[in-house]
């Protein structure tokens, strides 16, 4: 079993790129801290430390491990919680399942995943692998707001050494196409609970009535919404949409979801246009498909693998799609779209991207072309249809003299996690879905049809009042354009400005706000950076996730290298370190060549916030000095470019790390505030600065050749240390 003490600062075990960096980055970190009396210690929040964690039964007595999510759960509702966390998978499920795969041959007997679960054994392992799916992590470890911005030194760097943008033009035939209705934005019904409630979700039809949830509580003042997409109008609106594309000669026709994020209902709606995009060999063959197992929802590339020794089914989808539009790829040399694997084309990474390179995705033929961008619910869509607009009209954006768009975003207590809470259903047959209060009182009601997606989320008061009053104090602190993304117009946003306003006046501070839709914040707030000025975007959670990757993408090139500080409500902290979209690509490039990309300037923003919270909270002088330190070392990282090369020969992460040590080697041993750490920094940052050479020489002779690691999911500790650890010489100078 795992250690289940609590280090002074939580360093999360997490997967991919950011859990190979901190392989080298960890041992620096904890040498460092030592020196002020600090314990940084690990929690596994993984997802194959997620996996383990949820079935100790299957497992040897060496093999179980701790829950750590859970213990994480409790301690970031206290006080003293001081937590660096990094980006986590929010499995889809074929990550799931590749991931239990990989644990299998290790020799962890965990149970195959059930896609179609009967037995009692079966549908409880069904029931803790949907628990571990999607975005388990960050709700029960987001107990506070999110406060999310670029780091000074960071946005200087980027406007001091702009990145490539795209070019636009105003005849560009990229757009964003939604429904135009009967999604989840038109149908949604909000109300605000006088009291504490307990409700159940029900579905009534001409056959009975099934209780698809009870027991949800909810506290007074929470606000509870309810809504749903119809899947007619749904499979209508992606049949149109193909269609339009493929008139559209030679323009991509793209699907953007967040099916990790969105567990439930994302992947619904990816299995759709799976399906409209292969509906006449679903037609043909639907009973034959039935037979091989294939589920939409899993995307093309399980389609195409259950079906390859099929000759007439890959006759016919060979036949459909040449008759189709060309598809944005994700890897057009490798034959993988937009459609293989649901969660291979993530919203707020990929439709930035795609903006940020002038509205021009990836084809088939490994061109880039103009895209058709297929994000079917309109209640978010706007904002990136905006977007393409603006820089359709105005051209793209300058890095070198961009304004910035900072974020306070409401995701405490699980506030609007919609499609990831598990109050999402696909409905099975025709009938009324109404959520009914513990006192009778009918709260929410829609008429559905089968197939439909009805979801409902809920957002507490608690945490909708720190958000305003977190705004306030942050408009305060920096007289920036201060803007809630609230439209009126909407059921759930007419319940958080019934908080909203009130609290504004009460403080007397109403005439420092705009109260936008999303759609006009967008172009608001555009038109103010393109300036040169500065705004902070106030939303929900969903616009939270979007718009930190949007605007930091724009602006810096990246939305890994953000400054995201989470106030919990009880007094601790969690820092986050930056978005893990492009990571897939960093492991498989270290395992193919041994060179890692993956930039920990996020990791060095977060440990500086941490031990200067640290500080505050313990009266540790020498933490806040280190603290202090760690952002001297992030701008030498940035002033001298030591940050990794994106193709193997260049320096990478370890490199970048080294210059990291080194620097805040330096500036411990310059500082004059306090004596011990100075004399015990000097002999170190002299031993980096005089093995320089020999250093960065075993760094660089390590690349170039496969690394094996163990495991992608589940990587082996001793093997990812060699890899990530290669410099004998800095190993000895660090300890």
């Amino acid at each position: 079993m795992t250690d289940s003490s609590t280090p002074d600062i939580v360093y999360t075990k997490v997967d991919e790129a950011p859990e190979l960096a901190s392989a080298s980055l960890l041992p620096i970190i904890q040498k460092f801290a030592a020196a002020a009396g600090v314990s940084v210690g690990r929690k596994d929040i993984s997802l194959a430390g997620r996996i383990l964690a949820a079935f100790p039964d299957h497992l040897t007595e060496e093999q179980r491990i701790a829950d750590d999510l859970a213990i994480l759960g409790d301690l970031v509702k206290t006080p003293e919680a001081n937590v660096i966390k990094l980006p986590n998978i929010s499995a889809s499920v074929p990550q799931l399942v590749a991931a239990i795969s990989e644990l299998q041959a290790q020799g962890y007997a965990v149970p195959d995943y059930p896609e179609s679960p009967s037995t009692d054994a079966e549908k409880a392992a069904r029931a803790a692998y949907d628990a571990i799916k999607g975005s388990a992590v960050n709700p029960v470890l987001r107990e506070g707001n999110s406060d999310r911005r670029a780091a000074a030194a960071v946005k200087n760097y980027a406007q001091n050494n702009p990145h490539r943008m795209g070019d636009w033009s105003a005849d560009s035939k990229t757009r964003v196409a939604s429904m135009s209705g009967n999604d989840f934005f038109s149908n949604e019904k909000s109300a605000t609970l006088d009291k504490a409630a307990t409700a159940k979700i029900v579905l009534e039809t001409t056959s009975g009535e099934t209780v698809l949830k009870e027991g949800i509580s909810y506290p007074a003042g929470t606000v509870v919404d309810a809504t749903f997409m119809s899947a007619k109008a749904l499979n209508a609106f992606l049949a149109e949409e193909i269609e339009a594309t493929k008139a559209d000669d030679g323009v991509l026709f793209s699907l953007h979801m967040k099916a990790t994020m969105m567990k439930v209902s994302d992947p619904i709606i990816f299995g759709h246009a799976v399906r409209a995009w292969l509906q006449p060999v679903f037609d043909a063959h639907g009973p034959a498909l039935k037979a091989l197992g294939v589920n939409p929802n899993s995307g093309l590339g399980d389609l195409l693998e259950r079906a390859k020794d099929s000759r007439e089914i890959m006759a016919d989808i060979e036949k459909v799609r040449a008759e189709r539009p060309p598809m944005y790829m994700v890897n057009s040399d490798r034959g993988i779209t937009n459609l293989h694997v649901p969660s291979d084309v993530i919203i707020d990474a990929s439709m930035p991207a795609l903006i940020r390179n002038g509205g021009k995705g990836w084809g088939p033929n490994g061109e880039e072309a103009d895209t058709v961008c297929v994000i079917p619910d309109n209640s978010y869509a706007p904002v990136y249809d905006e977007t393409i607009e603006f820089f359709k009209a105005n051209g793209k954006l300058n890095p070198a003299t961009a304004g910035t768009v900072q974020n306070l975003g409401l995701m405490a207590q699980k506030a609007e996690e919609y499609g990831s809470h598990p109050t999402t259903f696909e409905i099975p047959e025709d009938g009324t879905v109404r959520m009914i209060l513990d006192d009778g009182t009918v709260l929410h009601e829609h008429a559905v049809e089968a197939g439909d997606i009805w979801r409902s989320a809920s957002t507490r008061k608690a945490p909708i009042e720190d958000w305003v009053n977190l705004a306030i104090d942050r408009q305060k602190a920096t007289g920036f354009r201060s803007i809630f993304w609230l439209d009126e117009n909407r059921a759930h946003d007419a319940q958080l400005l019934n908080y909203v306003l009130p609290i504004l006046e009460a403080k007397g501070v109403a005439d420092k706000f705009e109260i936008m839709a999303p759609r006009e914040a967008t172009r608001a707030s555009l038109e103010t950076i393109t300036k040169g000025d500065n705004t902070i975007a106030i939303t929900g959670n969903v616009l939270r996730d979007y718009l930190t990757d949007l605007f930091p993408i724009l602006e810096l090139a990246t939305s890994a290298k953000m400054l995201s500080i989470v106030k919990l409500m009880q007094g601790g902290g969690l820092f986050e370190t930056g978005a893990g979209g492009s990571a897939p690509k960093h492991v498989q490039q270290l395992q193919e060549e041994n060179h890692l990309r993956w930039d920990s300037l996020g990791e060095f923003c977060a440990l500086g916030e941490s031990f200067k919270f640290l500080a505050d909270a313990r009266g540790n002088a020498k933490a806040r000095i280190l603290g202090e330190a760690v952002e001297a070392a992030t701008q030498g990282v940035l002033d001298h470019d030591r940050s990794p090369g994106r193709k193997v020969g260049q320096p990478d992460n370890r490199d970048s790390h080294y210059w990291f040590a080194r620097y805040w080697a330096e500036a411990l041993a310059a500082q004059s505030e306090d004596a011990d750490l100075a004399a015990e920094f000097a002999p170190v940052a002299q031993a980096l600065a005089e093995n320089e050479a020999q250093i960065l020489s075993e760094l660089d002779t390590a690349q170039g050749e496969p690394a094996d690691i163990g495991g992608y999911y589940h990587p082996d500790p001793a093997k990812l240390a060699q890899v990530m650890r290669p410099s004998a010489t800095l190993n000895a100078i660090i300890g």
